[in-house]
């Protein structure tokens, strides 16, 4: 018996060692590799620096993106008489009053600022806001009177009304009209307009419809343009014409008509500016009416004398027509008086003679983003443009030397002192701001 007690006490021995050595060779297996804490926390930070580093990249890529689209435009040239800087987006429109006093502008920025045209050539430029609450503007245009302006609405897609009211120190407030018009038009607008008669209000959008409304908010009429798409309209300045142009290489020209005692009769058709092998961007009437600048898909710019017997079937006459370089957007404009023609294609502006047709100056990468607007002001003295944030205005040397030739011209046949006299003070003004911007050139 004494030897199997001893075998099998071994036994157990064995049996209780091979249990030890399985147990704590398990628990290394269990156990994570040497140093794997160590390497986890790196690969931790690791991490975590690649992503604080692409974090930080984006962060700088967003400030660098703000800092550039705040930055203004750098733009310098002889013939720019300022820059008029407050709005903090994109100006979609401006308007000039008929009294030649103030300038109208709106942006992107919920505003609509009205600037002083007396301070063009200060260098402070006092302007006020007026907010669009809720929305913000596209179109402006003011009032006959220059007390007050419309705007389209970008969101509620109509026209509001806006009363201006001067405060004793000159400054403006703004009171909107307590309804805005009813919502009529199907597509985006591309303009309005105010007659200058105060007898309607115009807007066109970009399908073939323009609408004639009161100054009440109530359709007269709806005019359908026949062209494919309404690519600019407007109201002439004598306030008797609505002209349009789109898809087809033609401007339609109609009269909106009205009896003796002010109530609307009907639109008819007046006259066709035809000509042109290719649709037209744009067009411009003089302040009289009496001639009409367009520009065309075609490459070329129009002048036409439209002081015609429309009424007789008479067609108006084109003056000539010159090449100029044309990329979408393309504006033109054309001086009150019809003695220039600036025209804007992408970023730059060509400003033309209308007695020879060729061009006398050219503006380089006038504005940041292209330019979406020309316009002159009432007095002849301004060309301004718009495009980014900021209004280019610059002296309309075109026109003064136009000035001085044809009043030459007239003085050599004036027949009374008091013309000579008058003529000659047209000379002298025009050479006095003529010289002023030829010294800044030089």
């Amino acid at each position: 018996m004494e030897p199997f007690a001893v075998l099998a006490l071994s036994l157990l021995i064995g049996a209780l060692i091979f249990l030890i050595s399985a147990a704590v060779t398990g628990s290394r297996r269990s156990l994570p590799p040497e140093n794997s804490s160590n390497s986890n926390d790196e690969d931790s930070k690791v991490s975590n620096g690649v992503n604080e580093r692409n974090a930080a990249s984006k962060k700088q890529k967003l400030q660098r993106s703000r800092k550039e689209k705040l930055q203004q435009h750098v733009f310098t040239h002889p013939l720019l008489a300022t820059t008029l800087k407050g709005h903090s987006a994109n100006i979609s429109c401006l308007d000039f009053s008929s009294n030649g006093k103030y300038l109208a502008s709106c942006a992107d920025d919920r505003t609509v600022r009205i600037w002083s045209t007396k301070d063009f050539l200060e260098r402070d430029h006092r302007c006020v806001r007026a907010n669009v609450e809720l929305d913000h503007a596209t179109h402006v245009c003011f009032s006959p009177d220059s007390r007050a302006f419309i705007t389209w609405l970008a969101n509620e897609e109509t026209i509001r009304v806006f009363k201006m009211i001067k405060k004793d120190d000159g400054s403006f407030t703004f009171t909107a009209a307590p309804e805005d018009f009813a919502k009529k038009h199907k597509a985006p607008i591309v303009n309005i307009g105010i007659a200058e008669t105060g007898k309607f209000i115009m807007s066109a959008s970009s399908d073939t419809t323009i609408l004639i409304w009161d100054l009440k908010g109530e359709v007269l009429a709806t005019i359908n343009t026949n062209q494919m798409n309404n690519a600019f309209a407007t109201v002439s300045p004598c306030g008797r014409f609505v002209a349009s142009c789109g898809f087809t290489p033609d401007v339609k020209v109609w009269e909106v008509c009205f009896i003796k005692s002010g109530e609307f009769r009907e639109v008819t058709r007046a006259f066709d500016l035809k000509g042109h092998s290719a649709g037209i961007y744009s067009f411009a009437f003089s302040n009289d009416s009496r001639r009409m600048a367009t520009v065309s898909k075609d490459g070329t710019w129009k002048l036409w004398d439209t002081d015609v017997e429309y009424k007789q079937q008479q067609d108006p006459y084109l003056l000539f027509t010159m090449k100029c370089n044309v990329s979408d957007p393309c504006r033109i404009a054309l001086s009150p008086d019809a003695r220039a023609v600036a025209i804007s294609s992408g970023f730059n502006i060509t400003v033309h003679s209308t007695k020879t047709g060729k061009q006398e100056e050219e503006l380089l990468n006038v504005h940041g983003e292209e330019i979406a607007g020309l316009a002159f002001d009432i007095n002849n003295r301004f060309l301004v443009s718009y495009g980014d944030r900021a209004i280019r205005v610059f002296h309309n040397v075109v026109g003064y030397r136009a000035v001085i030739e044809e009043m030459e011209g007239r003085l050599k046949k004036a027949t009374t002192d008091a013309m000579r006299e008058r003529l000659q003070q047209q000379i002298n003004d025009a050479q006095s701001a003529l010289e002023a911007v030829c010294t800044k050139k030089e």
